[in-house]
């Protein structure tokens, strides 16, 4: 097998570094470059993947990457990944973002939520929810990974809106992150001393994450995220209404028809998921309780920040645009 180029941008954070060791042991890749996020950086190891890459992580050279991969990860705020990704797509490399630079298709909610992000989104660009937009993906040049908080979300909610079965009104996601979502770079409300130990709110009517479930769900959305003191992982409870006669059978059979070729989905039904089931893994596991003779429905998902929610989900989709299995390095 000819192995894809492939380099990382951004390597030095918490999802750029989980990009680097899952490349680096994939067997239909070749990881070329791992690069800081300008050219300002010093060159830098990753102690954590010694004897998996013992590599550098190496200044940003736009040239050198330009010449040395095919395709291009970027793990970057959303002004790198604006900056950065229209000279790699016009040199020929396919793209594929973490941040959520290119997520918005609308150009006014593109400037609101990311004003860094303000140009026209290029040809070719896909949002890279795989278990939605599979077919698509396998030809897109530029693929906008979802955010860990809406991808969560969408699982969950995305096949009862399609088949139908949500009555009208907007759905409640009531969502908890672990730190590492927040990136890497220190603020006051990721100090160690003000996480270990409680529970915070934030971002309410005011998370641009909000936007994105929108945008998917084509209906409004209460998101209410919340910080916890857990390294990594995030858990979202999300409320609604199905619509007068739905049963039971009707939201397995719409989640088990969604999801029947989803390798990475877990429907657990009535047996809601925890986070520690899919912590270190590109799992999302799915469970529901519908109200006995009613009509108000919990839908309980949760994943990998850094994995399904960010890294993970970057090397699937990248499988799928190169037509291999999207399974390959992910699982074993």
């Amino acid at each position: 097998m000819n192995q894809i180029r492939v380099a990382v941008i951004g390597a030095t954070g918490y999802a750029g570094q989980e990009l680097v060791r899952l490349l680096a042991r994939h067997p239909a890749v070749r990881l070329t470059g791992a690069y800081g996020s300008s050219a300002a950086d010093a060159p830098r190891r990753l102690p954590a993947l010694a004897r998996l890459w013992d590599g550098v992580v190496e200044p940003f050279a736009h040239a050198h990457v330009a010449a040395s991969a095919d395709l291009a990860f970027l793990s970057l705020p959303e002004a790198g990944s604006a900056e950065l990704a229209p000279p790699l797509l016009d040199a020929g490399l396919r793209v594929i973002d973490v941040s959520g630079a290119y997520r918005l298709r609308d150009d006014a909610q593109r400037a609101r939520w990311y004003p860094q992000a303000v140009a026209p989104l290029p040809d070719g660009t896909v949002y890279g929810l795989a278990e939605h937009h599979r077919t698509a993906i396998a030809g897109a040049r530029l693929v906008a990974c979802p955010g860990c908080y809406p991808a969560t979300a969408l699982i969950a909610l995305a096949p009862l809106v399609a088949a139908g079965l949500l009555a009208d009104g907007d759905v409640i996601v009531d969502a908890k992150s672990g730190i590492s979502g927040a990136g890497k770079a220190a603020t006051p409300r990721t100090h160690f001393c003000e996480n270990h130990g409680s529970v915070a709110a934030y971002g309410i009517f005011g998370h641009r994450h909000t936007a994105e479930m929108e945008q998917e769900l084509g209906r409004s959305v209460t998101f209410v995220p919340h910080l916890v003191p857990l390294d990594r992982g995030l858990l979202a409870t999300c409320y609604a209404r199905v619509r007068p006669g739905v049963t039971g059978a009707d939201l397995a059979g719409a989640f088990d028809r969604a999801y029947a070729l989803a390798p990475f989905v877990r429907l657990t039904g009535e047996t809601l998921p925890e986070i520690k089931h899919v912590a270190h893994t590109n799992f999302c596991d799915v469970g529901w309780r519908l109200e006995p003779g009613g009509t108000r429905l919990v839908v309980v998902a949760c994943l990998d920040n850094l994995l399904k929610g960010a890294a993970g989900q970057a090397v699937q989709n990248m499988n799928l645009m190169l037509g291999l299995d999207e399974t390959t390095g992910l699982l074993g």
